[in-house]
């Protein structure tokens, strides 16, 4: 096994160039691509894919350490192979040689460490497959029984019909704080209107969220049903699930469909979220009120808005009119699904 970490950080940037070069990983693949996050550097090797964590600090996660930034790499692993679990290999040091040398998966002081995976084939991904139209009505429904096998297996989480519907005032006040920043240039009145909706629909049918905690539907879910992250091989898998707070993955599966027919929309294709959230609901019996799941549209609607105007704030993002173009199309989306409670 690798030693314990060494004392002092290893600049991040003599981490990734090393592991930009073909020569680090073990099959010497032809090339490297590389993709950076706010939160990661992915490197695609061959048939692998690399992740290191950036050591970053937010208020809803730490990365700050070397064992901070292990622990959640294997936190990942294990939450993301329940939805996953032929992809997510495990997690791999990064060490120093006492020469300096880096090496991946060797033995020695660990400076860091990477979550290793399959390599998914890019072109099966959903919202690649919904972007040249090839997903299938077979493919819908393997989707729709891959989730609902996944949270029939879920255990229900104990959460207080009080707390739930709080959790939602208060996100949709920050919601709406954030996205009322005069630097992000967009609508207030139509910002602050989207905000007194959701809380009006709070305050007038609460009960009906109330009713999803009483009848123990929350569940320890994916956190981030994207069409980005879910891969239609024969056997579909979903990847990236927020693992680095737990909160953020108690869900309501309703919530959770209605989160990934609402992207399924903004790509253009609202039949195929709408199918994946219809053969659930039937399949589990569960009957949740229409005017539920148009809350549970706009009110990710709204997050997404948010996660997206954040990008032009980061010194690295260059497009800083495509994240507010996405976050204007949020936004209409919230705004139509508003309209029909």
């Amino acid at each position: 096994m690798p030693n314990a970490p060494i004392g002092l950080e290893t600049p991040v940037d003599t981490k990734v160039a090393f592991l930009r070069n073909p020569d680090a990983y073990p099959a010497r693949p032809a090339a490297v691509e590389v993709i950076e996050t706010h939160m990661s550097w992915v490197f695609l090797s061959g048939e692998f894919v690399y992740k290191l964590k950036k050591p970053v600090r937010y208020e809803f996660l730490d990365f700050s350490t070397v064992e901070a930034r292990r622990r959640n790499c294997e936190r990942e692993v294990g939450l993301n192979r329940r939805l996953a679990a032929g992809v997510y290999c495990g997690v791999v040091p990064l060490v120093m040689h006492s020469d300096g040398r880096l090496q991946l998966d060797g033995e020695g002081p660990v400076v860091d460490w990477l979550v290793k995976m399959r390599r998914l084939p890019a072109h099966r991904m959903l919202d690649a497959a919904i972007r040249s139209k090839t997903v299938s009505g077979d493919d819908i429904l393997r989707l729709s029984r891959v989730l609902t096998g996944f949270y029939r297996r879920s255990a229900p989480v104990a959460v207080s019909a009080f707390d739930y519907r709080k959790r939602f005032e208060d996100d949709i006040r920050a919601n709406l704080a954030e996205l009322a920043k005069p630097q992000f240039k967009l609508s207030l009145p139509q910002i602050e209107q989207l905000a007194r909706a959701q809380l009006d629909f709070i305050d007038e049918r609460g009960a009906l969220l109330e009713l999803r905690a009483r009848e123990h539907r929350i569940i320890d879910a994916h956190g981030d049903l994207r069409p980005e992250h879910i891969c239609l091989t024969p056997e579909p898998v979903i990847i990236d699930c927020l693992e680095f707070k737990r909160e953020y993955r108690l869900l309501d599966p309703a919530d959770e469909l209605a989160y990934l027919a609402m992207e399924c929309e903004r790509l253009g294709a609202a039949s195929v979220g709408g199918q994946v959230l219809r053969q659930y609901l039937e399949a589990a019996n569960d009957v949740p009120a229409d005017a539920l799941i148009w809350f549970y549209k706009a009110f990710r609607a709204c997050l997404r808005a948010k996660i997206a105007i954040w990008h032009i704030t980061d010194h690295e993002v260059r497009d800083t009119n495509k994240w507010r173009q996405r976050a204007f199309d949020y936004l209409g989306l919230a705004q139509s699904y508003v309209q029909k409670w």
